[in-house]
């Protein structure tokens, strides 16, 4: 017994997962000193590889220890064990340069907002880094946003063009040292300079010329982590008015950069909500705002929503820039409406001084521009509304022997998926590809992705719609190319990905309700009920259809989707109703649109929750006509919530029934009694507030009533009309009292973004054929 316990072995280790960029190495040296371990650890072109040597006792609690408390911002997904005898490796744990073994599937890193250490560094005069606007270390600072190629080293992100100062590399080249190995190291004497107008300028001097400008009223342009931002005083009418004119963003609520002490004061923030505020991704966290907030922040920021759209300082910059200017400004992407994000001060120089009277820009090239993270609270948990800095790329363990399948995900929430064969990596929103510019930013995305991890294309994976710029490009590839390409229908492609990421492999049903997609029979789709299975899919149950007047036109007008509506239900008598529909249209439309669409012209049928949700806002004179996706449902859901908050606990008691309209399958969830009973309602002059809310509880009894008709214990939910916090808690407390339990995306976005990896997931697993996107969609350009 004694004899073996003194024996020395050799183990080497291979680990995959989110080991990159996190301070993995330097936790190794300092974990196998403590054990009395030698040997070397190295980053891979698949993770870490670790060569180590010592008693086997200590070997064994080294790798326990390891594997089961790794650094905090670590992920271990696997990792490949081998014992063998020893080899009289020398004394001491050594960092050796990275080792590469053809493609590179190890993980690139999300960026990584500034850490307490490097906040408090940041504070104290007495630090060499006090003051230094790009402070970071093994645990914080840029990953994605500078990577060039993997492994994650510094000389393969754009710091390599920065030669460390001596003070610098002693710090990089001491164990001892938090900064040790840290490959975005930098301070004052040798890290990125700042430049006010292309001019080099002080951090002091630009802090103050920051400053100066928007207290005048100017817009400035600020170059952040993953790109510019977009920085005004949010108490300035005038100035906040004119960013929105320069962005072409007439409503959509924009984003604040704030101090834990404005948002402590202004919004209201649960522990949970301020957890995620304060975690390392930063992200944009819809907060409900306060009456204090109503006084601090014009109305031009948000507008009347009940929501304010906040994030963190995620750098020295950021903070400095905070500290300057009172705690808040506004800061939105630096980007005209429907085009990525500027990051090049040079390239983008046409579009940045066309947005802004003033850029503060900096030498740390941006490689990959990256959004800001959207994310809010909802059924005790994070809902990832957009997913950029901080959260993006992502990876989702499970991958394929056939490295290399691109699937290439919808439209308005750009985004695509590569596979490899330990993940699926999904990359950041890229936002509307409806643009050239878009197109282009994510066709050019996808394939420096390949590129940086060493693929060949496999196969490709889209959309069926064939108006996506994705689906299109998809097809160009595939002819090209010679390779196979799977055609995903849009709605079992939001489910397959709610199953892969709780992974779930077997049959499942899952409710898929957003905007609209192509559906099997040429019409829209959107308020589906789907059975998964290792063959495919089965239409279970939708929502009853109706024509949308106007086709496209529709998709950005809820009056449209009303009018459809009630032609439906009642024919020509539509006017007798009292809705305040009539009023929205001019006589010359009502005519035109009424005779079209009782002819059956232009007027394709779609299935819906999404416009359902548009219909009844404009039923109830809330919105008309959108200028951003989405806007009449966020209005309804802010409606819902008020009448919720004024009478806690209790259920509405309007009742607005979504029926069963037949049986057999698919059966149907029929609108009509729900129309009939809010028209009724409004009649009674009841609240919108209190309709709204019983809108919100029909649609979750709804999707209750089909989880027992089916006698389910476990329901998917998936598609953009799960971003409604509302819905998504009424939906999983029917279900939880019925005794089902709901599966809903947390780590994945909830919207289209998350596509691709349900796309790829059914490339890997349905019968590769050559086939292109099916060209019978009522409805030109792009579906939402």
């Amino acid at each position: 017994m004694g004899k073996a316990a003194d024996t020395q072995q050799h183990l080497s280790l291979q680990l995959q997962g989110l080991v990159q960029g996190v301070g993995f190495r330097p936790h190794v040296v300092r974990l196998a000193a403590a054990h009395g371990l030698r040997g070397t650890v190295c980053n891979s072109s698949a993770g870490v590889q670790l060569e180590l040597e010592g008693l086997r006792p200590n070997l064994r609690a080294f790798l326990t220890t390891l594997l089961h408390q790794p650094p905090p911002l670590a992920r271990i997904d696997a990792h490949q064990i081998h014992w063998s005898s020893n080899r009289a490796m020398p004394a001491g744990m050594r960092i050796l340069p990275p080792s590469s073994t053809g493609d590179a599937a190890a993980l690139m890193g999300p960026d990584l907002a500034i850490c307490p250490r490097c906040l408090a560094e940041l504070q104290d005069p007495a630090n060499r880094r006090h003051g230094y606007p790009f402070i970071s270390c093994c645990h914080c600072g840029p990953r994605y946003s500078v990577l060039e190629q993997l492994p994650f080293e510094r000389e393969h992100t754009s710091f390599r063009t920065l030669q460390p100062c001596p003070a610098c590399q002693r710090e990089f080249s001491d164990p001892a040292d938090r900064r040790f190995h840290a490959q975005t190291i930098s301070c004052p004497a040798c890290g990125p300079q700042l430049a006010w107008n292309g001019a080099p300028i002080s951090s002091a001097a630009a802090l103050e010329a920051t400053a100066r400008a928007l207290e005048d009223g100017a817009i400035v342009a600020l170059q952040g982590i993953g790109g510019f931002q977009l920085l005004v005083d949010p108490a300035n009418t005038r100035a906040v008015q004119e960013l929105r004119r320069r962005k072409g963003r007439p409503e959509k609520p924009l984003a604040l950069l704030a101090s834990a002490a404005w948002v402590e004061q202004h919004c209201r923030i649960s522990p949970q909500e301020r957890a995620l505020w304060q975690g390392a991704a930063a992200p944009i966290l819809l907060l409900r705002r306060n009456t204090l907030a109503d006084r601090a922040v014009a109305e031009a920021v948000a507008g009347s929503s009940p929501w304010l759209g906040v994030m963190r300082a995620c750098s020295g910059l950021h903070h400095r820039v905070l500290e300057r200017c009172g705690g808040v400004v506004v800061a939105t992407s630096a980007n005209r409406s429907g085009e990525p994000i500027s990051a090049d001060g040079l390239a983008d120089a046409p579009v940045l001084h066309a947005l802004a009277d003033h850029v503060l820009s900096h030498s740390l090239r941006v490689v990959n521009r990256i959004d800001d993270s959207v994310l809010r609270w909802a059924a005790g948990g994070a809902l990832i509304l957009r997913m950029g800095r901080g959260l993006a790329p992502l990876a989702v363990p499970g991958g394929s022997d056939h490295a290399g399948g691109l699937a290439l995900g919808a439209q308005v929430k750009g985004s695509f998926a590569l596979g490899t064969h330990s993940h699926h990596l999904l990359s950041p929103d890229l936002g509307d590809l409806s643009s050239l510019a878009g197109a282009q930013h994510h066709q050019n995305t996808c394939l420096q992705w390949l590129q940086r991890h060493g693929l060949a294309m496999s196969h490709l994976a889209c959309d069926r719609h064939p108006g996506y710029s994705a689906s299109q490009w998809a097809g160009d590839l595939a002819s090209r190319h010679q390779l196979p390409l799977q055609v995903i229908q849009h709605h079992h492609a939001h489910l397959l990905a709610v199953m892969a990421e709780h992974r779930i492999s077997g049959p499942a049903l899952g409710v898929a309700w957003d905007g609209s997609g192509q559906g099997d029979d040429g019409t829209l789709w959107g308020g589906e009920a789907l059975a998964i299975n290792s063959d495919g899919y089965k239409r279970i149950a939708h929502l009853r259809s109706w024509p949308l007047p106007g086709g496209e036109r529709a998709q950005r007008e809820p009056r449209r989707a009303a009018l459809g509506l009630l032609l439906e239900a009642f024919g020509s008598h539509w006017r007798e109703q009292p809705t305040p529909l009539a009023e929205a249209f001019t006589a010359e439309e009502r005519v035109v649109l009424e005779r079209s669409t009782l002819q059956g012209i232009n007027s394709p049928r779609c299935s819906s929750v999404g416009r359902l949700f548009d219909a009844v806002a404009a039923l109830l004179g809330i919105v008309q006509q959108c200028s951003y996706e989405a806007q009449a449902a966020m209005a309804l859901e802010g409606l819902g919530r008020r009448a919720l908050e004024q009478h806690p606990g209790a259920s509405c008691q309007l009742d607005l029934p979504l029926q069963q309209m037949q049986p057999g399958e698919p059966w149907q969830w029929n609108w009509q009694p729900l129309l009939e009973q809010l028209l009724e309602a409004q009649r009674h002059n009841i609240s919108p507030e209190a309709i709204a809310l019983a809108f919100h509880q029909a649609l979750a009894h709804g999707i209750g009533d089909l989880a027992q008709l089916q006698g389910r214990q476990q329901l998917l939910l998936a598609g953009g009309c799960f971003q409604n916090a509302l819905l998504l808690e009424l939906t999983t407390a029917v279900l939880d009292e019925r005794g089902c339990q709901a599966l809903w995306p947390q780590r994945l976005p909830c919207n289209d973004a998350a596509l691709p990896i349900g796309q790829l997931l059914a490339s890997e697993t349905m019968p590769i054929k050559q086939v292109a996107p099916q060209a019978d969609c009522h409805v030109s350009g792009r579906c939402r």
